[in-house]
């Protein structure tokens, strides 16, 4: 069916079928939901990716990292 075809025939539709119509249209727009199993799985991937056999740094050093940052990047 042409894109005419189409338009012809939605403007025969009542009001809330052509927004039935538009909503459905949406949908197959929209990106397919990602489903739950699959976002658990890449945040427990990702988990793995962070690991370090180092302790996290102490309040200090990340104030004293900040501070360097600060230095290199302002003066």
């Amino acid at each position: 069916m042409l894109l005419q075809e189409v338009k012809e025939q939605a403007f025969k539709l009542s009001p809330s079928d052509r927004l039935a119509l538009i909503s459905a249209i949406i949908e197959s727009l929209q990106d397919p939901p990602v489903s739950s199993t699959n976002r658990s799985g890449a945040i427990q991937r990702m988990r793995g990716l962070l690991k370090t056999d180092r302790p996290a740094p102490s309040d200090e050093e990340v104030a004293a990292m900040l501070d360097d940052r600060r230095v290199e990047k302002y003066l």
